[in-house]
């Protein structure tokens, strides 16, 4: 059940709280690029319903028509930010590519349970009207079209620009920024319409990312550090907040849900670093550093010191919780944001990861003073990898978690994994007092498909998510 709180909390944010049932299905893009397959990445639906015969098990795969896409995020057609809009349904999910800078359309409202391909928008158009390449973040406008923020240019150097498609044709309008304006690199963006402003993020070059991490092109200023705040009304760049070097990689960013907060969070993946974003007195953008994870010192890795490597971040509903994964530590935290300068962790749990205590790293020394934490393995099967996508029940009280970051680096950092296949988990949330644990009748085995084991990345849920609605 929802809380009452949150309860009255959405039906403020104009949502039929009514809707807000338990998750039946998600949504899954499986990738196939940097592993031994050769066949296309698909889309897969999981049966989440542990009322149903099908519980835990892939009911449905879409296979894409093309190789080596590199499916990674999705977003709707159709979101919170329509609301009140009676001609707009969430019956698309948009699907970019992050390699091939394809955008498939996906049809979801005929039957959510067997998707199909509703349209393909091919790269030439994204090249060609845009000067734009590898899509990432999707997300519908309340005018009714769908933005997606790019991380490069066609000829693989950084570009964090934003294309603009119709949201009835799914053709390519244009650019969102004005000419000259792109950022240096893209990632993730979110919009707060209440306060006309919108920030981005930075990843990396494409062309340094493509197909694994080199610490060096760190140094060489391949990678940004930087988040960027954007007029949300006249699309042009105001402010560009440089984090330094503890800021490095500044992936996933989140406002509060409240659509009249004016701070937010972003988790910087190199250092494990979490900055509070705000408004100031004055009206101008600033960040603050509220949560560091120290990297911890050992032997047996590619480096003497490893990081956490923060890479994914999400607020629950009512702004209460902020979850976040450390995909080479192996765990996910939990922090009360209710005090949003000072976080405080009240829950955590080890998930695979590169520290586990039967593997090649032995950890010197750890700030933390944690203990190598043990292989988890849920109904015979050793977690491979670390914990990456996270996904959050509206109710706040299940967290699913997917193990696979992006292919090139799946292979890079978890050879074994790229060979074996991913995960995806369910770890049970205290949303009253904090506190995370393993649902150990929970696991879905990507290993175990029918095409060969593949990488499963990030969730959605049909009816819109922790992740993919903005309110107005």
């Amino acid at each position: 059940m929802i809380s009452s709180k949150l309860n009255t909390k959405l039906g403020d944010l104009g949502i039929n709280t009514s809707l807000c049932r338990r998750e039946q299905i998600v949504y899954l893009p499986c990738i196939y690029r940097n592993t031994d397959i050769m066949k296309p990445d698909y889309l897969a639906t999981v049966d989440v319903d542990p009322e149903s015969s099908t519980f835990t098990q892939v009911i449905h795969r879409l296979p894409m028509p093309n190789l080596r896409d590199e499916l990674h995020h999705s977003g709707w057609n159709a979101c919170s930010s329509c609301f009140g809009d009676a001609s707009k349904t969430r019956n698309r999910l948009i699907l970019p590519s992050l390699i091939s800078s394809r955008v498939y359309v996906v049809d979801v409202g005929t039957d959510p349970r067997a998707p199909q391909i509703h349209k393909v928008v091919e790269p030439v158009d994204m090249f060609w009207k845009c000067d734009l390449a590898n899509p990432h973040t999707s997300h519908c406008l309340g005018n009714g079209q769908i933005m997606i923020s790019c991380i490069g240019d066609p000829s693989g150097n950084g570009k964090g620009g934003f294309v603009l498609l119709d949201g009835e044709t799914f053709e390519v309008i244009g650019n969102w920024e004005h000419p000259g304006e792109a950022a240096p690199f893209g990632y993730d963006f979110w919009y707060q319409p209440r306060h006309n402003v919108m920030i981005s993020t930075e990843w990396g070059a494409p062309k340094a990312l493509a197909n694994g991490f080199n610490p060096a092109h760190v140094k060489e200023g391949l990678y940004g550090r930087s988040i960027h705040v954007w007029d949300w009304t006249t699309h042009r760049k105001l402010q560009t907040l440089d984090l330094g070097e503890e800021g490095a990689i500044p992936l996933e960013i989140r406002f509060l849900h409240d659509p009249d907060a004016t701070e937010g969070y972003v988790g910087c993946a190199l250092r494990s670093i979490v900055f509070r974003f705000y408004k100031t007195p004055k009206g101008d953008w600033a960040a603050e550093k509220v949560i560091s994870v120290p990297s911890k010192k050992v032997e047996g890795w590619v480096l003497p010191e490893m990081p956490g490597l923060i890479t994914d971040i999400l607020i629950s509903l009512d702004d209460r919780y902020l979850f976040f994964s450390n995909w080479l530590h192996g765990d996910i935290r939990q922090y009360d944001i209710t005090d949003r300068r000072n976080p405080r962790l009240v829950g955590q749990v080890f998930l695979g990861g590169s520290i586990v205590s039967d593997g090649s790293v032995r950890v010197l020394e750890d700030p933390e003073n944690q203990p190598q934490p043990r292989p988890r393995i849920i109904q015979g099967r050793r977690v491979p990898g670390g914990p990456q996508m996270l996904q959050l029940s509206l109710d706040g009280r299940r967290l699913y978690v997917t193990t696979s970051l992006y292919s090139g680096w799946d292979k890079q950092f978890y050879p074994d994994m790229a060979k074996e296949g991913s995960v995806m988990m369910q770890i049970d949330v205290d949303s009253v007092d904090g506190g995370l644990s393993v649902n150990e009748d929970f696991l879905v085995d990507f290993g175990k498909e029918p095409g060969g084991p593949s990488l499963a990345h990030e969730l959605r849920y049909p009816g819109g998510d922790c992740t993919s609605d903005i309110w107005l």
